[in-house]
């Protein structure tokens, strides 16, 4: 009987170290990647750069000048910050949509385009971070939130929850893209066991962000107009609607400025989830309006300000129903049959539900919150200057790392960066 020994080959001893060598080349080719590309690139980016910086300087001002150069009062004490991180949470959890066709109904096409969602959910993100530290009036004391140093409050506290899903939200989806774009790089078929575990975790996850920002609006007894049981499905929700919106958005410019075109099932699929969600999304509204008003409570009175005005103040009416209309408005554009081609019609439902939702999710529930106010004092609330410039260099933020990211994995999967291009040119 004689036995045989597996003697290590040359592949084996390479694959074993090559990693030490080829991973400090992808970083170093996809960093210098960033600053190549066509004169439109160079000046979309220096637009976001300009918009950025403009953001930076005004928060800045608000940081030296303190809070009052801001809006918020005592009294309507979270603005257009937390609206906007609101909306992007919803953002970020929306890019779950093109994971759970892809992975649990193994959709071959949507499998192709993956990853534009886990990049549009990373972009979110930081957006989301951003909008919370700027909201901070002393962000140098935020060291007072870090495990270990400060007071983390877990688990009492659901703003640290919120801290916890973020940021694992965040560290899924990095490694998630990275490790896929460096096996395209290497040109190597993915290893399941690296990155399906954490495909199945960011679906999860990415329900949690959003179920959890809605119980800490939720959760706070003093504010009547945020207690109801809907609000973690009306979020999940209307995050179905916004992201696939986004994504498609996204994959439009992409295939309009680059030439890569993603297949058309994704698009169909995605606008099909839309059709769903936008629905669902309008009969919880139309429910939540029918309980407001015909049972009335403590929920009634901020609800009677935002939809019709109260004591001559009308502040946000403007905002509510122009959120319904772009809501009513998309919907039905999502249902006509040109919706499900690359048409004009597509493309115009994605914005009025984007900038709807933006609307609802923001101005029209995080400001009526707070008004009435506890004393039952109406002291309306305007965005100022320095918060839109703010906002606007987030986004402007956001959409920059964005489109390096798209720029990196349009790359790499087209096979214009590969571990090939030293061989060749050496």
């Amino acid at each position: 009987m004689s036995s045989t020994t597996a003697v290590p080959t040359s592949d084996d001893h390479r694959s074993e170290d090559s990693h030490l060598l080829t991973y400090p080349r992808f970083i170093k080719r996809i960093l210098s990647l960033a600053t190549e590309g066509s004169f439109g690139f160079y000046a979309w980016m220096t637009l976001l750069t300009a918009l950025s910086l403009v953001g930076a300087n005004a928060w800045a001002n608000q940081v030296a000048g303190g809070m009052i150069g801001t809006n918020m009062t005592d009294h309507v004490s979270w603005g257009l910050y937390i609206a906007n991180f609101t909306f992007c949470v919803g953002l970020a959890a929306g890019g779950v949509m093109m994971v759970i066709p892809a992975y649990l109904y193994d959709d071959e096409d949507m499998h192709k385009v993956v990853i534009v969602g886990e990049t549009v959910a990373i972009a979110a993100i930081v957006m989301c971070t951003l909008s919370v530290i700027v909201d901070l009036g002393r962000p140098d004391r935020f060291w007072h939130m870090i495990p270990g140093i400060g007071e983390f409050n877990w688990p009492m506290s659901m703003l640290t929850w919120d801290v916890i899903v973020l940021n694992g939200y965040l560290l899924i989806n990095l490694h998630v893209v990275g490790y896929l774009l460096y096996m395209r790089y290497l040109g190597r078929k993915p290893d399941p066991k690296w990155y399906i575990p954490f495909v199945f975790l960011s679906i999860f996850w990415a329900i949690s962000i959003h179920t959890v920002t809605a119980f800490l609006y939720c959760g706070l007894g003093g504010r009547p107009f945020w207690n109801t049981a809907l609000l973690a499905p009306r979020f999940l929700a209307s995050a179905f609607v916004s992201g696939p919106a986004f994504i498609i958005l996204v994959m439009r410019v992409m295939r309009i400025t680059t030439g890569y075109s993603a297949p058309v099932g994704p698009a169909r699929t995605l606008v099909q989830i839309i059709r769903v969600a936008m629905v669902v999304n309008l009969v919880m509204l139309a429910s939540e309006i029918f309980t407001l008003f015909y049972t009335g409570g403590g929920h009634a009175s901020s609800a009677k300000y935002l939809f019709f005005g109260a004591h001559g103040h009308h502040g946000l009416v403007p905002w509510i129903w122009s959120a319904i209309a772009l809501n009513l408005i998309g919907t039905f554009l999502f249902f006509l049959p040109a919706a499900m081609e690359r048409s004009t019609v597509r493309i115009v439902a994605c914005l009025c539900c984007i900038v709807g939702i933006w609307i609802e999710k923001g101005m029209g529930l995080i400001i009526p919150g707070f008004i009435p106010s506890t004393l039952h004092e109406i002291v309306e609330y305007t965005p100022s200057l320095i918060e839109w410039k703010v906002t606007v260099g987030i986004w402007a933020f956001g959409m920059l790392v964005l489109t390096l990211l798209m720029k990196l994995v349009i790359s790499v999967f087209t096979g214009q960066v590969s571990s090939n291009e030293r061989t060749a040119t050496s």
